[in-house]
């Protein structure tokens, strides 16, 4: 009797198939695109390692009703024309779902073959920002708000003469434009652009621009591109002597390129992100017990959470909760109208209201800035969410 009553009790949590059927062990696959080679590699790698560690985490937890869960990642080399043509691979499949890509120009590629008819798409990347009610969604606070943090924090600190240069890709131009959005609203007012630069990522110097800016005489340097073209900016700003906070994107945000730009790290180096990463402070208990989850499941692996890791857990383990609801069988309008009204659901990026925040779940509230501390060899918080300094 007691092991009839267990079976039951475990059926009734999903962790054993009900009916008397045998589980299905095949593994129940999701599909995956992220930048593993090119200039996103930073980006691509942090993604697969932390699909992989989720794929245990959620198998370990009995996968989607009894059956696991198997992620299949495919390369689209940083590159917009490739991640249409794998996209379209998967398309073949006839899949409900695609996750990914990583990087802004790659994701808004593979919107334009999913955004109208589905399959749903989840992206990686926070620098698209899809229509209300179409297919796309996208991961964590988006580049607008991110970038509303950051000048809330430095405007809050007295620091309000800028500059800014952006990458002339997808990701630059969406951070100008984000920069300009919130540049215009009234409580940035006091905000004074002394110059705008822009550099194309295939360049290998960017003296003459920084010559430029250093001689505009900022307070506040925002050098905004992802990847490898991070690198060119950093070390930029080195052999200038521009000796000013430098803000660059979340994307940027892994231990990988920490350890690497150690010989031209500027004294001060800030992100906007979200708060499941380095020594942030988290009011919330529900959002600080899913990122004491997290954190505990990385280090299974060896691994520490920075912001790539964090842009893909919390949208896969929301496809996943979509699937456990509505069965493996769920097609792409089900589980896009299923996250759509999706409220209180609560990840590591704290709680998500998609009908408040349609396609993304999170606002501004969501975003806090993190300074990179040499010392400790972390992110620590410097803000509070929305950027009023600590």
């Amino acid at each position: 009797m007691r092991t009839l009553f267990a079976l039951v009790f475990a059926c009734s949590l999903a962790l054993v198939p009900c009916g008397g059927r045998a589980a299905e062990t095949t593994p129940f696959e999701l599909n995956a695109i992220a930048p593993l080679t090119g200039t996103g590699t930073f980006v691509g790698k942090e993604i697969a390692e932390s699909l992989g560690v989720l794929e245990q985490f959620v198998n370990k937890q009995g996968g989607i009703n009894g059956r696991p869960v198997k992620f299949v990642i495919y390369d689209d080399q940083t590159n917009p024309q490739i991640g249409v043509q794998l996209a379209n691979e998967i398309l073949a499949k006839k899949p409900s779902i695609i996750l990914g890509p990583g990087i802004v120009a790659v994701c808004s590629a593979v919107a334009a073959l999913t955004a109208a008819n589905g399959p749903m798409q989840y992206c990686f990347s926070p620098g698209i920002h899809p229509v209300k009610g179409t297919y796309v969604f996208s991961s964590a606070v988006s580049t607008v708000d991110q970038m509303g943090a950051a000048l809330n924090y430095f405007r809050l600190r007295g620091l309000t003469k800028i500059a800014i240069i952006t990458s002339t890709d997808a990701s630059g131009q969406d951070a100008e434009n984000a920069f300009n959005e919130d540049l215009a609203l009234p409580e940035n007012k006091s905000l004074n652009v002394v110059d705008r630069e822009h550099f194309n990522t295939s360049d290998v110097s960017v003296a003459a621009q920084m010559v430029r800016i250093k001689a505009a005489n900022p307070q506040v340097l925002i050098a905004w591109s992802t990847g490898t073209p991070a690198g060119t900016l950093l070390r930029g700003v080195k052999e200038t002597g521009l000796d000013v906070p430098i803000l660059t994107t979340s994307g940027n945000l892994t231990y990988t390129q920490m350890q690497q730009y150690a010989s031209f790290m500027p004294k001060e180096l800030y992100f906007p992100t979200v708060p499941s990463v380095g020594e942030v402070q988290v009011a919330d208990k529900a959002t600080r017990d899913q990122i004491n989850a997290y954190h505990a499941a990385l280090a299974t692996a060896g691994l520490r959470a920075d912001y790539p890791r964090a842009s893909a857990w919390d949208p896969a383990l929301i496809v996943i909760s979509a699937f456990r609801k509505l069965g493996m069988n769920a097609s792409a309008t089900q589980i896009r109208d299923y996250i759509a009204n999706l409220k209180g659901w609560t990840g590591i990026n704290g709680p998500y209201d998609f009908r408040a925040v349609p396609q993304r779940g999170l606002d501004v509230k969501g975003a806090v800035v993190v300074r990179w501390d040499v010392a400790k060899g972390t992110w620590i918080g410097v803000s509070r969410p929305g950027g009023t300094p600590l």
